[in-house]
């Protein structure tokens, strides 16, 4: 019994230290390596679209501060980039099997009697994503994605909308 419970132990730490990287790592980003950055000064706001209407305005000010506080101005028209944003929520299916007993002999597809329960999850996820074109050229410069698990709470969302952001542009302007 001893060694099933610690092959057990053994096998849930493994999972939960393997899945923490695959968690962290749910801001992607990617630009055009011939854009010039140093050139961008101003932005304005192209298409901005949410599933959730009111969490528009809450894109849109996280964007804003992210943008302000690398030392880009906002302008009404005609900014030296165009900012388009997608804030897209859907629900991810998860499948967890969970085999009854742990017996000292080997089921099918697991440990016990080979009696299996299967019980679906569906897990809201947000994904956001964030374009910068060159106004002139109309070209895309950058593009920031962000994936992360939402709750049923609008304010820890907003939490995780903000950190995502400032995560989206931490090393924004890119060095090319």
């Amino acid at each position: 019994m001893k060694l099933h419970r610690r092959t057990l132990w053994t096998a849930a730490l493994a999972i939960v230290l393997f899945s923490i990287p695959a968690m962290a790592d749910n801001v992607v980003t990617d630009f055009d390596h011939s854009a010039n950055f140093a050139e961008y000064h101003t932005y304005s706001w192209g298409h901005l679209h949410a599933t959730d209407p009111l969490f528009e305005q809450r894109v849109r000010e996280a964007v804003d501060q992210a943008l302000q506080a690398k030392g880009l101005r906002e302008v009404e028209a005609g900014g030296d980039l165009t900012v388009t944003a997608v804030a897209v929520k859907r629900n991810k299916t998860e499948y967890e099997t969970f085999y009854g007993g742990l017996g000292p002999r080997w089921g099918w597809h697991g440990w016990g009697t080979g009696m299996a329960t299967t019980t679906i999850d569906r897990i809201p996820v947000g994904t956001l994503v964030v374009d910068l074109y060159d106004s002139n050229s109309e070209h895309l410069v950058w593009r920031g994605e962000a994936h992360d698990q939402l709750s049923d709470q609008p304010e820890k969302d907003t939490k995780k909308l903000n950190k995502s952001v400032d995560k989206l542009f931490e090393k924004f302007p890119p060095r090319a």
